[in-house]
């Protein structure tokens, strides 16, 4: 099996390609009891967090990944921690962003247990 940091930079590339692309298409990554908090909202559930996902208030979005950081959180399973731009219908003016993944090995693969995204604002 790849190291952490190789499933943790392919799940990344996958996750926000396929968030671009086609956001309906994230969900089989969680599952009924898989957890997203995006700002300051909580979903629980892969159709919950789906419907979030599509209700998101912007049609084209860009992440630019600066940071990725992983650790093994035992029986295979990883934590990542992304820090990155996001631009949003064509803005010059990006965002920064953290976003968290929980990843839990199931069967040769890797769902979503819990996911939490933040936008970071100037102080």
């Amino acid at each position: 099996m790849d190291s952490f940091q190789a499933v943790a930079k392919q799940f990344a590339d996958y996750y926000y390609a396929t968030f671009s692309t086609n956001r309906a298409g994230l969900s089989v990554l969680y599952r009924d009891h898989s957890m997203m908090t995006f700002e300051q909202s909580q979903v629980t559930g892969a159709g919950a967090i789906t419907e979030k996902l599509l209700s998101l208030p912007f049609g084209k979005v860009q992440h630019k990944i600066t940071t990725l950081d992983a650790q093994p959180t035992g029986q295979g399973n990883i934590f990542v921690l992304v820090t990155g731009l996001l631009l949003i219908d064509d803005s010059e003016h990006p965002q920064q962003y953290s976003q968290a993944f929980h990843l839990i090995a199931e069967s040769g693969s890797y769902y979503v247990l819990n996911d939490i995204f933040r936008l970071i604002y100037g102080a």
